[in-house]
């Protein structure tokens, strides 16, 4: 290569550098203001996998039931995993004494058994009754159709303290061969949990049950 050539491309060699440093600069800015932005929408973005805000602090018991239009434990709203025995949740300890000593018993044999009688729901406030059927009325579309799955707050055997919805499929189906020599009956068809307490049951066996809560007398008051 000659002199001339090689003065020609000093200035393309230097050009091309400073492009380079342009263009690691841009990147090094672009990349902090994302970092930025993704650390700010993690706040309010549920399911981020960033580290979020914490969440509400669970209510102490005794607040007031309904907090703007929000149920809590004090309502009936009960956890995963919660059993028959455990009163310390309003929706185990506002069940009626019989069906709880009638549940307990059935527990304690059910154990023995290998089977554990959870409880998916038991005791509901009137508020938390009238939520659900808000919610299932949005769910199925009209009225009528939800009334085949909840009660109104007023019609309804758990704001009575008088019916437990039981939890997994063992339970169930233990509940469904056994509950009846502790008068657990099943009321419904189309809700296989749905367990009430029937005290005949445990001499003359449960009644068949209603094809769905429209079908029970009881609702139409």
């Amino acid at each position: 290569m000659n002199r001339t050539a090689s003065a020609r491309l000093k200035p393309s060699v230097a050009l091309w550098g400073l492009i380079l440093a342009l263009v690691i600069a841009c990147a090094v800015s672009v990349g902090a203001a994302l970092h930025q932005s993704a650390a700010g929408a993690d706040r309010s973005v549920p399911g981020s996998s960033l580290p979020q805000e914490p969440g509400p602090v669970e209510p102490a018991r005794g607040a007031e039931v309904v907090a703007d239009g929000v149920v809590t434990e004090e309502d009936g709203i009960l956890p995963d995993g919660v059993s028959v025995f455990d009163d310390a949740y309003p929706g185990i300890a506002r069940l009626s004494g019989e069906l709880g000593d009638a549940l307990r018993r059935a527990a304690e044999d059910a154990a023995r058994e290998g089977v554990v009688i959870h409880v998916n729901s038991g005791w509901r406030s009137p508020e938390y009754q009238d939520q659900l059927l808000q919610d299932a009325v949005s769910d199925y579309g009209s009225k009528a159709e939800a009334a085949r799955w909840v009660a109104t707050a007023a019609t309804s055997a758990h704001v009575a303290g008088e019916a437990v919805d039981i939890g997994s499929f063992d339970a169930v189906a233990w509940m469904s061969t056994h509950g009846a020599a502790y008068g657990l009956c099943q009321t419904y068809s189309n809700e296989s949990w749905h367990f009430e307490l029937r005290p005949d049951a445990v001499r003359g066996g449960c009644p068949s049950p209603y094809a769905d809560p429209t079908q029970d007398p009881r609702m139409r008051g």
